[in-house]
């Protein structure tokens, strides 16, 4: 069976929600997503394709890895009921980086500004430490055929915040989720940053989007030095492998009357 056939019938088999299955093009999606971040171009996917739960993620990936499609180092990860695939070595060389090198810039949109301003990553370390925290203890606990469940320490945590952080955004958004979950992004000039690459499975390819993050178009000069590192590491990493193909990384910029985060 093609390589392209084998992720599909994964997907076909693990990942049912409700009665709702991937489609194929859908499957091939996630099988170019699943094997970014095994190729440690990207440190996690959030899970988002239908309503599968945690455990079927993980028969998926279990499944992948039994048929040598991925390594075996992957894992899935429980946040609050939302589910990640995570290649712990990228997440914790990106956790480590940013508590030594301030490489996430974190953006607060609480809705009482006036405008988005850049602010102190103060909570975003101490998320970083706790997740560092974590993935030792899973790595010692070595259930491999498990999803891994952060528990209640998560449940203090602004999810839009440590998203940002878990994909590998150079930027994350923060607002204070004790006064109000709305922001003041609302006809806000963003500049959208996508990554695209092509996944050349058997003879055809199929392209999928490795990133799309936004900055505020106000915050672009003193944000500009991190975003192009972050896309200096990114074409590093794309030059060590050979399994995706055509990186294009461009920018757009939009308003939207509302953004919902």
């Amino acid at each position: 069976m093609s390589t392209r056939k084998l992720f599909i019938a994964a997907a076909h088999k693990c990942l049912s929600g409700g009665r709702k299955s991937l489609s194929a093009p859908q499957s091939l999606d996630l099988a170019a997503q699943v094997s970014a971040v095994d190729l440690g171009l990207k440190p996690a996917l959030l899970y988002d394709s239908n309503g599968a739960s945690a455990e079927q993620v993980q028969q998926y990936l279990n499944l992948l890895q039994f048929s040598h499609l991925v390594s075996k180092s992957l894992l899935t990860l429980d946040l609050n009921g939302n589910t990640l695939i995570v290649n712990p070595v990228s997440l914790r060389s990106n956790l480590e980086r940013l508590l030594r090198d301030n490489s996430v810039v974190v953006i607060n949109v609480c809705h009482s500004l006036e405008k988005p301003a850049i602010t102190d990553r103060g909570e975003l370390k101490s998320i970083a430490q706790d997740l560092l925290f974590l993935l030792r203890g899973f790595e010692q606990l070595k259930e491999d055929e498990k999803p891994l469940y952060v528990g209640k320490k998560s449940e203090e945590w602004n999810l839009c915040t440590v998203f940002g952080l878990l994909l590998g955004y150079p930027v994350t958004y923060w607002f204070d989720q004790t006064k109000s979950f709305e922001n003041c992004l609302s006809l806000t000039p963003l500049m959208v940053t996508t990554a695209t690459v092509t996944w050349q499975a058997d003879t055809a390819g199929h392209t999928c989007c490795l990133y799309s993050f936004s900055v505020p178009a106000v915050l672009h000069n003193e944000t500009q030095s991190d975003l192009e590192d972050w896309n200096i590491r990114l074409q590093e990493r794309f030059q060590q492998q050979n399994v995706l193909q055509d990186l294009t990384v461009c920018q757009t910029t939009v308003t939207l009357p509302s953004v919902c985060l």
